[in-house]
């Protein structure tokens, strides 16, 4: 059974039950409500869904964003265009309030900025599109008004630790913690859905390979080599009696991002770190992007690293990256044209020819000098006994 450290499956299947006891969703109008419902039920079964999207039913944290931001988007809308039928949204009115997001006037309950309305968008955009398709089948088309919605993405933020700061943080954690900062640093695992799913029986070679599987993977399984934390996850599991079946990390995500930030903070002080986030805003995810960087230059190939990380794009390199810890490695060696390495090759060649020649008459002289050595002890002998 996979892990769901989040609880995306008992969530929705909560939201769902209180629902079914009320009949609608209290908090828009019946309409919306209906809308949503239907909705989020196409897409619990893969109904009806677009031409341009993946087929097939939604994942559970799919499902409880959908639901999430869909309520949200219902409601902006009723107050701000007193609309009762998401429908009806007109695109200069639906274009006017994703800038307005964008732009910082439209703000969260907090009164903070929203920091990726590309999510809000691409969740408007599927909806709209599954109301194209289910219009169609009654007989009624529908313009796309999502078409110049600006899907681009914000410049990711995230906490940014070069290898010696990640070894000071490393020093000074409990012990639980720095065989999980050390493995995710090593690894690179998506934490926590790979990460909390991870059995001792997974580690292979007396802990020196990493089985991610490929029923616990976003995208695929994985065997990898662990070239930084295979001691001390051994001494982990010798230490907690852990058997073959028993997860690696048993972990409350909440509570170890919570440890997390507080050290951080303790350590490296609250200003920001080189990838914009705060140094106390570390998580369990940030040590992906932390890794990536890590690793990024030690790799030979860019198709071994994405093996590594679980990757089918390259773009996911830099995106985790943003090239930070990256250093100039050209050497004079590399300057060298195929036809100079050819020629230095073809004299080493000669070079190493002529050193095996002369070993050779080395090793004849030798024999020779030992036999003349053994002749001049038996004539010795000889002219001994006369």
């Amino acid at each position: 059974m996979k892990i769901d450290p989040y609880k995306h499956k008992e969530k929705y299947h909560a939201w769902k039950e209180k629902i079914a006891k009320v009949g609608y969703i209290e908090s828009v109008s019946k309409i919306n409500s209906d809308l949503i419902l239907k909705y989020v039920s196409d897409m619990e079964l893969g109904i009806n869904i677009s031409n341009q999207s993946v087929k097939g039913s939604r994942s559970y944290i799919r499902l409880n964003s959908i639901k999430q931001r869909m309520i949200f988007l219902s409601k902006k809308f009723e107050d701000s265009y007193k609309i009762k039928n998401i429908t009806d949204i007109t695109e200069e009115q639906i274009i006017t309030f994703f800038a307005k997001m964008r732009s910082g006037e439209i703000r969260r309950i907090d009164g903070r900025e929203y920091k990726s309305v590309v999510d809000f968008v691409k969740i408007f955009k599927a909806f709209w599109h599954w109301h194209m398709k289910v219009s169609k089948k009654a007989g009624k088309k529908i313009e796309d008004i999502t078409e110049d919605l600006d899907c681009s993405k914000d410049k990711p933020q995230w906490v940014y630790l070069n290898e010696t700061q990640v070894k000071y943080m490393y020093e000074n954690v409990k012990y639980k913690y720095k065989v999980l900062i050390m493995f995710l640093f090593d690894t690179g695992i998506r934490s926590p859905s790979e990460l909390a799913n991870i059995k001792v029986s997974d580690l292979i070679n007396d802990c020196k390979e990493l089985n991610i599987r490929d029923e616990i993977s976003k995208t695929f399984g994985r065997r990898i080599k662990l070239m930084l934390c295979s001691k001390i996850v051994k001494e982990h599991i010798k230490l907690n009696n852990l058997t073959q079946e028993d997860y690696l990390f048993k972990i409350c995500p909440p509570v170890v991002n919570k440890y997390l930030k507080r050290n951080a903070q303790k350590l490296f002080g609250d200003e920001k770190s080189l990838a914009g986030q705060k140094y106390s805003e570390l998580t369990m995810y940030d040590f992906r992007h932390i890794s990536c960087c890590y690793w990024l230059p030690r790799y030979k190939s860019e198709s071994a690293l994405k093996f590594r990380f679980g990757w089918k794009k390259s773009d996911k390199i830099h995106y985790y990256s943003e090239m930070l810890g990256m250093r100039d490695t050209i050497q004079e060696e590399d300057l060298l044209v195929d036809t100079t390495k050819t020629e230095l090759e073809q004299r080493l060649s000669k070079t190493e020819n002529e050193k095996e020649i002369l070993n050779e008459r080395i090793q004849i002289l030798e024999k020779q000098m030992r036999g003349i050595l053994e002749l001049v002890k038996r004539g010795c002998l000889v002219v001994g006994e006369g």
